[in-house]
């Protein structure tokens, strides 16, 4: 039987591989909720294309024009971030795949989750933030939880199997990004647009600029933690600069699985949507004789601090990783915007560690308030 979807930020990077994947298996998927926060010419080009049951726009304003550019599709059209968070609880729905950007993935996955939908995540901010409460709802209402980004889908692929068998330690693996290799001297200088041209993938701005800062790979150790149940201790990265060894998990024993490939998001999403089954693809294949040399060195956390602070956010928790997020949200957009210097980022960061209110044991309002308070100090330094 088709598994029906919906794609919380349709006209994202992952949003538009997820479709892709879809198109390419039709008899697989059937789309019933689009999302978009303000792309309204591509979400309206994918709902005249995938004819889901209902689009939603966060963008309140942009509720008339896509209404009217909708008027002749079967489509309902909603608006706003508590339409989105109400639509995820859809009877039909089977499978939610998370692609929001940022802290306003974390309501809808909640909401997805309390009416017992499994969840294709790939909001890494929604375990980031609250991975405590996501993991006793799901726990709760026994939902599955996915993991699209590569990384996790990796050790997610090799622990198939072996769900019985302790692990040891689990390696992520990060490419170094774009300023691989260099030091502070020359990283303050660099502008957004270096920061874009990631080496190896295709990502959004946000994502990207995380990359290249390290933050991503921090966020990335917090998310396993959480996914895998696992200790800081048990969590390593390591710079693998082509990308082929997506992560790797040591067992007990000593034995080490890796999932590889070429760098493409398409496979773990698919993987994430018909998990247990692989079906086929025609992705590109892999072929050693191209990479007769794969390398592996150790991540820098001297001139990339972010990686550094996100383990002390994972090591203190409470609503330390919650404000970690929030401030990097803030810092990204004025860094997009040129509006910062790239060392910057992390400097204020830090400072909103020390800055903003700690909460050992936060609740869902405590959250809330947390990123409010937390954006308002890092503004305060910008």
């Amino acid at each position: 039987m088709s598994k029906h979807i919906a794609i919380l930020g349709s006209t994202g990077s992952i949003g538009t591989q997820t479709l892709e994947v879809v198109e390419a298996n039709p008899d697989e998927f059937i789309v019933d909720v689009l999302t978009a926060n303000n792309n309204i010419d591509l979400l309206i080009q994918q709902a005249k294309k995938f004819h889901p049951d209902v689009v939603v726009i966060a963008c309140e304003e942009k509720y008339g024009e896509l209404s009217e550019a909708l008027k002749n599709e079967p489509i309902k059209v909603y608006a706003g971030a508590d339409a989105i968070a109400q639509v995820v609880q859809m009877e039909s729905i089977d499978v939610v795949v998370t692609a929001m950007v940022g802290y306003s993935g974390l309501l809808p996955t909640i909401k997805a989750i309390e009416a017992k939908k499994n969840i294709a995540l790939a909001n890494k901010e929604t375990l980031v933030v609250a991975g405590e409460i996501i993991q006793k709802l799901a726990l709760e209402n026994g939902v599955n939880i996915y993991p699209v980004d590569s990384e996790h889908s990796a050790i997610f692929q090799c622990l198939s199997g072996e769900f019985d068998n302790s692990i040891e330690k689990i390696y992520l693996t990060a490419s170094g990004g774009p300023f691989r290799g260099k030091n502070k001297k020359f990283l303050e200088n660099v502008t957004a647009k270096q920061a874009l041209k990631h080496p190896n993938w295709d990502m959004g701005a946000k994502i990207t600029i995380d990359s290249a800062s390290m933050m991503n790979k921090g966020f990335e150790v917090i998310e396993a933690k959480w996914l895998f149940d696992l200790k800081a201790s048990q969590i390593d990265v390591i710079v693998h600069p082509e990308s082929i060894v997506h992560s790797i998990v040591q067992f007990e024993d000593g034995s080490m699985k890796a999932q590889m490939g070429l760098p493409d998001m398409k496979l773990p999403i698919q993987f994430a949507l018909t998990y247990p089954k692989r079906i086929k693809s025609n992705f590109p294949r892999f072929n050693f004789l191209d990479y007769p040399n794969l390398s592996f060195e150790s991540a820098d956390s001297q001139n990339f601090k972010n990686l550094d602070l996100a383990y002390q956010a994972m090591a203190k928790g409470g609503n330390l990783p919650c404000i970690v997020n929030a401030a990097n949200e803030i810092v990204v957009e004025a860094f997009l915007k040129d509006e910062l210097g790239f060392l910057r980022m992390s400097d204020i960061i830090e400072s909103c560690m020390d800055r903003t209110g700690f909460i050992k044991n936060p609740s869902y309002e405590d959250y809330v308030v947390t990123d409010q308070e937390a954006r308002k100090v890092a503004l305060s330094m910008l």
